[in-house]
């Protein structure tokens, strides 16, 4: 097998681990809220908890991953959100089980994410040739599927046996295990920058990154478009939960129901995008997923019965790796690898700030008008967006420009 397949199993491998374990306690923490207070302004401030953390460290996340080892920063990240998961648990078991406990780990956790993103996304192309990106990044999100899949099922299972504190356990165990096998096992060469001396500032250098997304017209339209995109899916993101205890009942198995199936189609569009790679131009098939996203969200403001908004649920799944992948790989491709971590950070701003935002906005509204109203709207306007995308002629250029000549074009005259 040849090496860049060894260090891509080891690397995907040890992220998987983490992320179940993750999973876990992402669904625990989740359901106790939605089952004990059924409130959608207790759920908005779980959410901005674990989202506002990220997008404060992001921009500064984004410099590090460019300028130190980002096999160092996101064993450091894992290491971080384990510590604090064990300080929770060891205080969960001695009694201090407040909520506002649970929204203080969650912004612990965010932190964590906020370095581990960019840094994820900026070390996966000195690990995977270019041309297998796609393909690398498809399989990475049916593994990330399967775990989503998985971790509903045994959180739901374990919630009815255990507490909640023993889950949390379980996510420092595999944490830890994770560490170890990037820490041991893994090897990665420091990638150019990090191993010269640091002789720009640290802020000229997170000045830079700025002014380089500014110089590149795809760069400020494809953020622009993200920025939309992650406010108008945060209904269907975090709402559906509530929307199901509210109008199909408050039982566990339909929380559950709806993870899986929505894990099972992520992880058939994960499989479909990996073997197919989407068309031809990456931004018609960021396309197709957006208007398949705003369908299905649709629906779900419109069906009253259980299995079939099972259905459009499982087809949100599906059109997930249809937008993150090619979105990931264009990145990946089109910007130069000094300044690969620093365009993550502003994505990982972008997608910390603005589902929080979303969330602001629709949280508090689903308090006072039906959740089936906000999908119904928030479907129609992302339907309506996948339409101005593919009007736009910067980004269809982008999207088909090859991976050779592409990470030079794109600068403003």
């Amino acid at each position: 097998m040849e090496n860049w397949k060894r260090n891509i199993i080891l690397f995907l491998g040890s992220q998987t681990i983490s992320l179940f374990g993750s999973s876990l306690v992402q669904y625990a923490i989740m359901w106790h809220i939605t089952l004990k207070t059924q409130s959608g302004v207790m759920m908005t401030i779980y959410i901005l908890c674990g989202f506002l953390p990220t997008f404060l460290l992001s921009p500064f996340a984004g410099v590090w991953a460019d300028r130190y080892n980002r096999k160092i920063l996101i064993v450091l990240s894992d290491s971080l959100i384990a510590l604090a998961t064990l300080i929770l648990a060891i205080l969960f078991f001695l009694g201090y089980d407040h909520f506002w406990l649970l929204f203080v780990i969650s912004a612990v956790r965010a932190l964590g994410a906020g370095v581990q993103t960019p840094a994820v996304g900026a070390i996966l192309p000195q690990l995977v040739p270019e041309d297998k990106l796609t393909k690398v990044s498809g399989t990475n999100g049916s593994i990330q599927a399967l775990i989503m899949l998985l971790a509903p099922i045994a959180s739901g299972a374990l919630l009815g046996f255990v507490s909640i504190e023993m889950i949390l356990l379980i996510d420092v165990i595999t944490a830890t295990i994770a560490v170890f096998i990037l820490f041991k096992f893994l090897s990665i060469p420091v990638h150019a920058k990090a191993a010269q001396d640091q002789s720009i500032s640290y802020f000229d250098d997170l000045q830079k990154g700025f002014h380089y997304i500014k110089d590149h017209l795809f760069l400020k339209r494809f953020f622009l478009f993200f920025s939309l995109y992650f406010v108008l899916v945060a209904p269907a993101a975090f709402l559906t939960p509530l929307q199901v205890t509210r109008s199909f009942g408050e039982d566990v198995w339909r929380l559950t129901a709806i993870e899986i199936t929505f894990s099972i189609g992520m992880m058939l569009g994960g499989l479909l995008i990996a073997s197919w790679e989407g068309l031809k131009n990456k931004v018609h098939t960021m396309v197709l997923s957006t208007m398949v996203f705003g369908i299905s969200t649709f629906a779900l403001g419109v069906i009253p019965i259980f299995w079939i908004y099972l259905v459009f649920m499982g087809l949100i799944g599906v059109a997930m790796p249809f937008f993150s992948t090619p979105s990931n790989v264009l990145i990946q491709e089109k910007v130069e690898e000094d300044f690969l971590g620093r365009v993550f950070g502003v994505i990982g701003m972008i997608s910390s700030s603005m589902m929080p935002l979303g969330m602001l906005i629709f949280g508090p509204i689903a308090d006072i008008i039906s959740i089936e109203i906000l999908l119904i709207g928030t479907g129609l306007l992302l339907f309506i967006q996948g339409i101005f995308l593919l009007g736009d002629k910067t980004l269809i250029e982008a999207g088909k420009s090859n991976i050779k000549e592409s990470r030079n074009e794109g600068m403003i005259d």
